[in-house]
């Protein structure tokens, strides 16, 4: 098969651009490699510490040093439904690993917090900096050196970055992520939906409201709809990091049980003691990142993964950029409608042909690089074109449908819902922003208005309850970047949004916030870059100012003389407020060294620069890791 012209060039650009900092990955790689299963070179005391709890024969297996042992690095907690199936997982896995002829130790938890719960609330200013306390969490949990492959268990928002972050900075260990699966279907999510934008407008009262989300979030497991959690769990498949077919499965079943005991056989296969040793750092390269991107755009993916995406490229020395999604968008079909993009939820998604189907038909398409390298072995992706299922209790693969098994939800290449991805760089005098155009009626994708500019969101709420809000506008919402607040999604307005759309008024959202997967029918330029705090042009936009909004032409433009806008300066807003209560004031570093949206929000890169191939530019901080790309591909397709 032929891979698309764009696609080659994009991964190849992506190469150059990560020449030094992959090598030097690389090496470290390498040079960890070469010292062998490291519990060979624990003092005595050193090992009798690691084995002194386990259970006799386990004991008997880690004092040999010659077997595999496979650390279990968990998100389990029981008050959030979709980590609550961890619970049963390491009994399963420890036992699947004796049997392969291992041991298996429960090395670490990580902290799992729902951007669910904590919308709206102080605690959302926590939510994307979680994704590198996980990080730091999972490095903890693999720092005793006890461990000849992984097992991470993850799936939801920010904990499956963290946990490939921190995976990643172990590129030795052979690593395998594995899902707990979404909750069956409940209230269908456009009726949710519709309750919320009820509730907004006074028509129905709590009770009502509460009522509807219990039915849709009803038990164990993911939301349904598809936002972060179960775009985290499409990357991990595409991306080679899961056994093929493993993301959609319904927590505890007796298939999602044996996909768990077969992870923790595998991770023994690819262990440097099982003979096909795969370590991580070889897994998630340049093809594995575009094949990333290529996945989020064919189904309409989360948005959070614009910053996401950078930091786990960047942890594995990989470096990629805005530009990278739009170019690709071009190219990309998109193939899935799951809520917000459509009606349906993720296990129809998973019914209808599900990631293997998906796979199946971007690899005809040449829209994904075949050549990967994945936990499931030898064949590349195309592994991924099976689907597992039961035969007589015992876990096999068979080819996933070749057609789908319902076109309003899975469309073949040949048929997309539309020819490009629905996730566009927008760029102009406002700085650079993404936005999500798969859910948003084209009658939408293009508004110009006059802006109505907040400093919270709290405040935009208040002004639509004074029916302050029912006539054009955009609302431009500063001052919520990551250095701000740490950057929180600003989802309390979608539905008044909604409501307002649906009165027959043109309104959009711009903001150096975040809007994430569940980004829906109202326009919304979000991640604005730089954000205002550093001086981003956002902040220089007044009440009344004409913005553009254009997502067709891909334009984020305030219509401002040029003159005036330079001689206009940044308006300054006090956002201490944002930093105290709710242990906000813990994350002052973690505000005061995060990079831009663009660069991933990261705060684990060192700020000083010069010399180390993780200090890329000596750039202000907004524009550091914004390249220069010495090739356009127009101008590479015609070389073609």
């Amino acid at each position: 098969m032929n891979t698309h012209p764009v696609l080659s060039i994009v991964t190849d650009r992506i190469r150059r651009r990560s020449s030094a900092t992959r090598a030097e990955y690389l090496s470290r790689l390498d040079s960890a490699r070469s010292k062998g299963p490291i519990r060979r070179d624990l003092a005595c005391t050193n090992l009798a510490h690691g084995f002194a709890a386990a259970p006799t024969g386990d004991k008997i297996m880690l004092r040999e040093l010659a077997r595999p042992n496979i650390a279990i690095v968990s998100s389990y907690n029981d008050m959030l439904s979709a980590h609550q199936p961890f619970e049963r997982f390491p009994a399963i896995i420890k036992d699947a690993a004796r049997t392969a002829g291992a041991t298996a130790q429960f090395a670490g938890g990580v902290p799992a917090m729902c951007d669910g719960v904590t919308q709206g609330e102080p605690g959302m200013e926590l939510s994307l900096f979680s994704r590198d306390v996980i990080a730091l969490a999972t490095a903890i949990a693999l720092s005793h050196n006890m461990f000849d492959a992984a097992l991470c268990l993850g799936i939801c928002d920010k904990i499956v970055p963290g946990l490939v972050i921190g995976a990643l900075r172990f590129s030795h260990l052979p690593t395998i992520f594995v899902p707990g699966g979404p909750m069956p279907s409940g209230l269908p999510n456009d009726e949710k939906a519709r309750i919320r934008q009820l509730y907004t407008q006074g028509k129905v009262g709590r009770d009502a409201l509460l009522e509807s989300e219990a039915k849709s979030y009803h038990g164990p497991g993911t939301c349904t709809f598809y936002g972060t959690a179960n775009s985290n769990q499409m990357l991990m498949e595409v991306m080679g990091l899961h056994l093929p077919g493993a993301a959609f499965v319904n927590p505890n079943t007796p298939l999602r049980d044996a996909l768990t005991a077969a992870a923790a056989k595998r991770a023994v296969e690819i262990s440097a003691l099982g003979g096909e040793y795969t370590p991580i750092g070889h897994v998630i390269d340049e093809r594995a990142i575009a094949n990333g991107i290529v996945g989020l755009l064919a189904t309409g993916g989360s948005t959070n993964h614009t910053i996401h995406l950078v930091a786990m490229a960047h942890a594995a020395g990989v470096l990629i950029n805005w530009d990278d999604f739009s170019d690709l968008s071009t190219i990309v079909p998109l193939l899935a409608r799951v809520y917000p993009n459509g009606k349906a939820d993720v296990n129809h998604f998973h019914a209808a042909g599900g990631m293997g189907f998906l796979i199946g038909e971007l690899l005809d398409a040449g829209m994904l690089h075949a050549d990967t390298t994945t936990v499931a072995g030898p064949g590349g992706l195309a592994r991924y074109r099976q689907e597992p299922y039961l035969q007589d209790g015992v876990l096999a693969w068979r080819d996933a449908p070749d057609a789908s098994g319902d076109l309003s939800v899975l469309a073949p290449a040949s048929a997309p819902f539309s020819a490009d991805g629905g996730l566009k760089l927008l760029s102009g005098n406002l700085g650079r922003a993404v936005i999500k155009t798969s859910a948003v009626k084209p009658e939408h994708r293009r508004v110009e208005a006059p802006a109505i500019v907040f400093n919270n969101q709290d405040d935009v709420i208040a002004a639509f309850d004074r029916g302050e809000l029912n006539r054009d506008f955009i609302a431009v919402v500063r001052y919520q970047g990551p250095r701000a607040n740490g950057m929180p999604e600003l989802h309390k307005l979608t539905p008044l949004l909604g409501v307002l759309q649906d009165r027959g008024f043109q309104v959009a959202l711009v903001t150096d916030g975040r809007m994430s997967g569940a980004s829906g029918k109202v326009p919304a330029a979000i991640h604005v870059t730089p954000e205002c705090l550093v001086g981003g042009p956002l902040a220089r936009v007044r009440t009344g100012d004409m913005i553009l909004v254009d997502s067709e032409r891909c334009v984020l433009q305030a219509d401002v003389t040029e003159s005036e806008w330079q001689v206009r300066t940044p308006e300054r807003v006090d956002v201490s407020c944002y930093h105290y209560g709710l242990g906000r004031e813990l994350f002052a570093g973690f505000r005061a060294n995060a990079l831009g949206a663009e660069q991933g929000a990261m705060t684990f890169v060192a700020p000083e620069t010069g010399g180390t191939a993780w200090s890329l530019h000596a750039a202000p901080i907004q524009d550091r890791f914004l390249f220069a790309e010495e090739d356009s591909v127009v101008e590479d397709e015609e070389k073609v």
